[in-house]
């Protein structure tokens, strides 16, 4: 039996499947919730960004996640331009 436990929140995820009850982001494992929080986050920044580059996506998606491991949650994004 694996144990995984969330790299953002700490909690463990029970049963894990892969893309449905934890998300692999390069070397982070993010429960759904923390996941959710993360696509909240960046939702709006990216709607907003043209044109649209998918090296500026994952370094600001890294950038995030690097944040809510240090804070235990990950906080919603102040838009760039």
């Amino acid at each position: 039996m694996k144990h995984l436990f969330c790299d953002v929140c700490k909690k463990e995820v029970v049963d894990p499947i892969p893309t449905r009850t934890f998300f692999h982001i390069r070397e982070f494992d993010l429960c759904e919730a923390c996941h959710d929080d993360l696509e909240a986050a960046i939702k709006y920044t990216v709607r907003g960004k043209k044109p649209f580059d998918f090296t500026w996506y994952d370094k600001l998606r890294i950038e995030l996640v690097q944040d809510g491991v240090k804070k235990n949650k990950i906080a919603a994004s102040k838009p760039q331009r």
